[in-house]
């Protein structure tokens, strides 16, 4: 399937005013559901919130936020999203926002299988990006054994080469695809912000305040993508 394709054409249903997109959007079996978000500065300054209240508003979620500045997967990684997840109620829906500290902080990517069965849950791995991800993931189903969990991978960053070039050696594209393998290990969907993202070294002034941080027009444009992830996921 051309994701790029299936996901611009849903956002132009959802950016519809007519009758019929709202009433397709009332239909997702997403909507009207309790969210829980973990991340890095990127889920939760205020500029964030033009993303999340798209979510509201299009498909009615009450949303709580977990983030916290600096963290990463990585157990080295500030208040870890490990932490953040061990602090969690029960809510339908959990998305793991994945940002870009692991990268920059040069936390190891780690291999899929860290802190996993494969391993038999070996907590020396809990370092890792990999091994933190999978944390993550264990434990949501622990506090909720229904639980949904989604995934939005880490955007493009301009801070150098590596974080937005997917071609160089080391670049962030591998925490990225390290992100993705392991989703796909679990059944869990993402939302490939990375490539979907659409932003560059052409428009990142329009769309960021800073190499790392998107402004409130580049939080419009990626909530559209993530309306339109949450509302047809599968």
């Amino acid at each position: 399937m051309n994701y790029s394709k299936y996901y611009l054409s849903i956002v132009f249903i959802l950016l519809s005013t007519s009758i019929f997109a709202q009433q397709d959007l009332k239909a997702s079996h997403n909507y009207g559901k309790s969210v829980a978000v973990f991340g890095g500065s990127v889920s939760v300054i205020p500029e964030s919130d033009i993303a999340k209240n798209m979510w509201k508003e299009k498909l009615g979620m009450t949303v709580t936020n977990y983030g916290v500045g600096g963290a990463g997967f990585s157990s080295l990684q500030g208040k870890s999203l490990q932490e953040q997840v061990d602090e969690a109620g029960v809510f339908d829906i959990y998305i793991l926002w994945a940002s870009t500290n692991d990268y920059t902080n040069n936390r190891e990517v780690g291999s899929y299988t860290d802190y996993s069965e494969f391993d038999d849950f070996d907590k020396e791995k809990l370092v890792t990006q990999a091994g933190g991800i999978n944390y993550c993931i264990k434990k949501i189903y622990e506090i909720n054994p229904k639980a949904q969990i989604y995934f939005f991978t880490s955007s493009k960053a301009f801070n150098d080469r590596g974080a937005y070039d997917p071609f160089v050696e080391n670049g962030m594209v591998e925490h990225v695809k390290m992100q993705k393998k392991i989703c796909q290990l679990h059944g869990i969907p993402y939302l490939d912000q990375f490539t979907l993202g659409g932003y560059n070294i052409h428009n990142k002034d329009l769309y960021y305040t800073d190499p790392i941080h998107m402004n409130e027009d580049g939080y419009k444009k990626i909530g559209e993508l993530q309306v339109a992830f949450l509302a047809f996921p599968d």
